[in-house]
């Protein structure tokens, strides 16, 4: 199945998270409170009202100089999904036609910490008055009548491109040979495996520590 996949460039993105505020308000999600915890990053972290979060990694230097990384995290949609390992009732399913995860209202039945270890990424979370898990949705009505993601469409600096997973493939491998005469590190995260496709300039740890954080 080829469906439907995102380029996330790292490299291109400043951290204005207007990506996740369009994905606050495409999905009508409330406002979380902030809390001052030394970094910028804000919220703390996702929740099932927070589906996407521009992570900030800062104080580190470069040649001498200020360097932040700036990483916009949220699912991977990834081709063979490890949460749905713990999914015992078909309450998590693949849109046929994109690829989507999409989570139900079943997975309030679920075991939500062997939902949430069964993904490599750490995202599923789980609304507290509810119990449904929660995650980003690719915008699956938005892609139902052929609009991108409202990330994509919020976007300012061109660091977000969704489309059609072969073309969207092809366009991760020409970026990447393109920052590489810049960043000699640069390359593209597990594209094989997921639809999310992260483009990161500096050695993968250092974005996996801001996703773990």
């Amino acid at each position: 199945m080829q469906g439907k996949s995102m380029i996330v460039d790292t490299s291109l993105c400043t951290a204005c998270r207007g990506c996740q505020v369009a994905c606050k308000q495409w999905h009508g999600l409330p406002g979380t409170k902030t809390k001052q915890t030394g970094t910028y990053q804000n919220p703390p972290d996702l929740s099932a009202d927070t589906y996407k979060l521009v992570r900030f990694a800062e104080g580190r230097k470069e040649d001498g100089k200020p360097y932040w990384h700036f990483f916009s995290d949220s699912c991977r949609h990834c081709l063979d999904p490890g949460c749905m390992a713990g999914d015992q009732n078909n309450s998590i399913v693949q849109d046929k036609r994109t690829g989507a995860v999409l989570y139900t209202q079943g997975t309030r039945k679920l075991n939500y910490r062997a939902v949430r270890e069964g993904c490599p990424y750490n995202i599923p979370r789980q609304d507290p008055r509810s119990k449904v898990l929660c995650k980003c949705d690719m915008c699956i009505d938005r892609l139902r009548d052929n609009m991108v993601p409202a990330c994509v469409q919020a976007c300012p600096t061109g660091a977000l491109h969704f489309g059609d997973r072969r073309r969207i493939l092809h366009k991760v491998a020409l970026r990447v040979v393109e920052l590489k005469k810049h960043y000699p590190k640069a390359r593209a995260l597990n594209p094989q495996d997921v639809r999310v496709v992260y483009i990161v300039t500096d050695d993968p740890d250092t974005y996996f520590e801001l996703a773990e954080a």
